[in-house]
């Protein structure tokens, strides 16, 4: 029975591991010091559409996931052999558990994303990455919000 409340701890840890924000990433989202700030406004036309990944950074990786992986795998691995040989598949367990786990974290923390080349109309290309939150299809109208670092894409 602790063997259950222990792994059903660990499960639920390594779940919250993968609870990023991923709403940063939307052109849909300001920042609270982007709140009542001028904000540039430009238009043009959708030349290219591609289906991307976001691989969230390091604000977004808790360690759960390594964590959770490496309590589940020992616990696991204790349950086979017996004296040195238990040690042996517990620690081995570990090991397996952290890295599956750190995967799966880093699997969770990806954000469905485009890549959006537009023609503004003043003729410049632009590219601007940000999450598959609207569908935008070649030859749609579009407003770009924003400038350099902080740009995001709109329908018109």
């Amino acid at each position: 029975m602790k063997h259950l409340a222990t792994t059903a701890l660990v499960i639920s840890l390594a779940a919250l591991g993968g609870c990023a924000n991923s709403d940063i990433y939307s052109g849909d989202v300001y920042s609270g010091q982007d709140a009542k700030t001028a904000r540039y406004v430009h238009y043009g036309t959708v030349s290219q559409v591609r289906p991307v990944k976001i691989q969230a950074g390091n604000q977004n990786d808790s360690g759960f996931g390594g964590i959770g992986g490496a309590l589940l795998g020992g616990v696991l691995g204790s349950q086979f052999g017996g004296g040195s040989g238990r040690l042996l598949t517990s620690a081995v367990g570990a090991v397996g558990g952290a890295v599956a786990g750190s995967k799966i974290e880093q699997s969770a923390n990806q954000v469905n994303a485009y890549e959006i080349q537009i023609q503004q109309d003043n003729g410049e290309q632009v590219v601007v990455v940000q999450k598959a939150d609207h569908p935008y299809s070649v030859g749609q109208r579009v407003r770009l919000i924003g400038s350099g670092n902080d740009l995001s894409v709109a329908p018109e």
